[in-house]
């Protein structure tokens, strides 16, 4: 995967890791006060809980992790949880920075949530005492104040090695697809230049296109080789404009697809197993019969001098 994820992950996680690190001090700093008493850090947290936003609980650590206290959420005491060991959950195995708050990396939960922990050290002057401890539902915290985007450049992801260590042994076998395929390219152009098609996965080697429309993008709609030998379908999809937010040139339809079956039929061994098409980020992808898969930005793709050409030798 594109490193920008990782990039877009550390954002959040510094917005969120902003938002708890003042409250969680100064919970922290209250219930060192009350440390070692079980029913009075109980009742600091119950008091402080509403400070520290989107927490599922709260529950506070000695130095060796053990808890001391109870789970605390929104009004109410979680039972059970008095003197359970977390010295082996993932968040304690990292290290607390050196100001004493740590966000952990997430991970899932005994109950199978996908979740995340912070972590404020309590301390009576320069002594450590153990952890104020809080744990967030992924599904609780807010979307990033910045969406995540998908990359746009060239990337090459390798697929299963047993069909890469015998792509010289196969070849490829004509489909039903293949003998019309000017046809088809022909069709899928008027269907998304024209039709409302936004994505559309090409299936060469099984004859068929999988496509979703503006006018209805929550199903989709499966095109199979007769359908994409006969013009008369475009007839099924009312017209449509090209949209105005559509990160593709409607211009670069034609010659996208012209280029996908270029690359399906120039080649015996290395030939074009399928394809896809979004206009709304632009994206055209492409996987071989070497299992090898290739992502990037329609403009890209049809630069015959950009890095993915040349890495196919085209």
């Amino acid at each position: 995967m594109d490193e920008k994820w990782k990039d877009d992950v550390h954002r959040k996680r510094a917005e969120l890791a902003q938002r708890l690190h003042e409250p969680m001090a100064q919970l922290a700093a209250l219930c060192g006060q009350a440390f070692g008493d079980r029913l009075r850090l109980n009742d600091v947290l119950a008091a402080g809980f509403a400070t520290v936003p989107h927490s599922t609980h709260l529950y506070v650590l000695n130095d060796k992790g053990v808890q001391i206290s109870d789970n605390v959420g929104a009004g109410r005491i979680g039972l059970g949880y008095f003197q359970r060991d977390r010295s082996q959950r993932p968040y304690m195995r990292e290290p607390v920075p050196a100001w004493g708050f740590l966000l952990s990396d997430a991970y899932v939960s005994l109950s199978g949530r996908p979740s995340l922990t912070a972590l404020h050290v309590v301390r009576d002057g320069a002594t450590l005492l153990g952890y104020l401890g809080a744990d967030f539902d992924l599904r609780d915290l807010p979307a990033a104040t910045e969406p995540h985007g998908e990359p746009s450049e060239w990337r090459q992801i390798k697929g299963d090695p047993s069909i890469r260590g015998t792509v010289f042994l196969q070849k490829r076998i004509e489909s039903p697809m293949d003998r019309h395929i000017a046809q088809a390219m022909s069709i899928l152009e008027e269907l998304i230049t024209e039709r409302g098609m936004f994505q559309v996965i090409i299936h060469f080697s099984s004859s068929r296109a999988t496509g979703w429309f503006v006018d209805d993008p929550f199903r989709y709609q499966l095109l199979e080789h007769e359908a994409l030998a006969d013009p008369d379908v475009c007839m099924l999809y009312p017209p449509q404009p090209w949209p105005d937010d559509a990160a593709m040139r409607r211009e670069a339809v034609k010659p996208i697809l012209d280029a996908m079956g270029e690359l399906r039929l120039t080649d015996q061994n290395i030939y074009l197993r399928s394809a896809s098409i979004n206009i709304f980020n632009g994206m055209v992808s492409l996987t071989f019969s070497c299992d090898g898969s290739h992502y990037m930005g329609s403009e890209e793709f049809l630069n015959r001098q950009s890095d993915f050409w040349s890495a196919i030798g085209g």
